[in-house]
């Protein structure tokens, strides 16, 4: 199963780098189903893995002049103190079981799984579906930036997916920078965010060994994909990757309410 876990940590980075995104959002499943990590654990995990992860995609955006970074501060400054907020408060402090009024109770564990396969729906759809917005001839509105950044990192901090898919939209209509740059852009401030809102962690245990390696594999994939990328249609192959998160959130959701 270890072995298992690395090669698709490995897959998980090669999409990552064929795409340039969208990859991660199944680093959880794997540390849940294949590795046997708690959901409260994988999502601290993810946020390591997917910081560095996007921090080493984001390379090749800044290579090309594809990154905003006075738009990357007031997004990802906010954002990590969304992560942090969370991370420290919200995820220790939930109840082992969560009543919600008279209706039905659901265990801790369970919710965030649920939770985190409503992310992936979203996600697969942002796969699915390309955006359409044109930012060129938009002031850039840095109080909604921040505001947005906040939410985005209590998801993020909640889930431990990186949130790509909500924060290049949102880049896109709240600045006047390109789709090229909210894309790259969107990749530091996922580093950021994540790197540092790991942090908040550091008084727990930590796997390193697991931590560390499942990152090295992701990284390695990364490269490997980015080599490749010029050679693969990456919109077809964005479409494909986004129908299997698509079976993907859906198996989880059944499984989590159901099974």
């Amino acid at each position: 199963m270890v072995f298992t876990a690395y090669f698709l940590a490995l897959l998980v980075g090669i999409v990552l780098g064929l795409i340039g995104g969208g990859g991660s959002i199944l680093t959880v499943p794997i540390l849940v189903y294949v590795m046997d990590v708690s959901p409260v654990t994988a999502t601290a995990y993810s946020l390591f893995i997917v910081g560095i992860s996007a921090l080493v995609g984001a390379q090749r955006f800044y290579q090309r002049g594809d990154i905003n970074f006075k738009v990357s501060l007031y997004f990802a400054i906010p954002s990590l103190l969304g992560v942090f907020f969370c991370r420290r408060w919200i995820v220790p402090n939930l109840p082992e079981t969560i009543q919600f009024f008279e209706l039905f109770a659901i265990q801790k564990n369970t919710f965030i799984l649920v939770f985190f396969g409503g992310i992936m729906l979203l996600a697969s759809l942002s796969m699915l579906f390309s955006w359409k917005l044109s930012a060129t001839n938009r002031d850039n509105n840095f109080l909604l930036i921040a505001l947005d950044g906040i939410i985005v990192g209590i998801i993020t901090g909640f889930v431990g997916a990186g949130g790509g898919f909500l924060i290049i939209p949102a880049l896109l209509l709240l600045t006047n920078i390109s789709m090229k740059q909210a894309v790259g852009t969107s990749l530091l401030i996922i580093a950021i965010k994540s790197i540092l809102g790991f942090t908040a962690e550091l008084n727990n245990p930590i796997e390193w060994d697991l931590l560390l390696l499942f990152t090295a594999f992701s990284i390695l994939g990364i490269i490997i994909g980015s080599h490749y990328s010029k050679l693969i249609k990456g919109p077809l192959l964005k479409k494909s990757f986004g129908i299997f998160v698509l079976l993907m959130a859906v198996a989880i959701l059944v499984k989590e309410l159901f099974f």
